[in-house]
């Protein structure tokens, strides 16, 4: 069994600054200390792509950008388009939200193309890796398959339960869904509600590839025993 040491939980971490009053020192301060822990990527509103790419740069951190915001409302030229622009800012992984609306809707059919727009971008790119945010609290077990079947169908390469926004954290049986849909062909990320390093270690137990972490970031890595 893999022993979950401070190292190697940081590794999986997205470090996110996503809070609309973020400044721009604030965003400079969230690179440092994903620099310092040395996290999977420090993710951040597409306004902060350019200054973010230009702070992690020469590190072994990823910059990584959200599309669609909290809500995944945008149209999908939107989300595009917003995902070409971060991505010309210096954008290496994208977290874009789904549409949830669409989804409880029926229109499965604007959710694939919604998807497949920003992983468009994406393989034009190349290298760039898109996760998909379901917001798993609006939806049933049942439904979070199916979105988990709709993301692998339009190439996304990641599912991810929260932004972190919606009315729930990430939870071990929304994690176990996603697994046992998906978790043989995609990456699964863990966002919302992870605070401390228990929490942490459990859903990188369950199989998850990735963990969203905010304010908790610090917290829960201080927590990890040493290697």
């Amino acid at each position: 069994m893999t022993t979950w040491t401070k190292e190697k939980v940081a590794a999986t971490i997205d470090h996110a600054a996503l809070k609309a009053n973020v400044t721009d020192q604030e965003i400079i301060e969230n690179c440092e200390l994903g620099k310092k822990y040395h996290v999977a990527s420090v993710c951040v509103r597409p306004s902060d792509m350019p200054l973010v790419a230009k702070e992690l740069a020469g590190s072994d951190v990823l910059p990584s950008m959200v599309v669609g915001f909290p809500h995944g409302d945008s149209k999908p030229e939107v989300k595009a388009l917003e995902a070409k622009l971060g991505i010309e800012d210096g954008a290496k992984e994208l977290d874009m939200v789904m549409n949830v609306g669409k989804f409880l809707s029926g229109d499965e059919d604007w959710v694939r193309r919604d998807i497949e727009a920003v992983v468009a971008e994406a393989k034009k790119a190349g290298g760039v890796e898109v996760k998909v945010i379901l917001e798993s609290c609006y939806l049933t077990p049942e439904q979070i398959a199916r979105a988990c079947e709709i993301s692998r169908e339009a190439g996304a390469d990641y599912v991810k339960t929260s932004t972190g926004f919606g009315d729930g954290p990430a939870t071990p049986e929304a994690i176990d869904v996603m697994i046992k849909t998906v978790g043989d062909t995609m990456g699964v990320k863990a966002s919302g509600g992870i605070r401390d390093y228990e929490t942490a270690k459990g859903y990188l137990e369950q199989g998850c590839k990735r963990l969203g972490s905010g304010g908790g970031t610090k917290t829960l890595l201080d927590q990890a025993p040493e290697a």
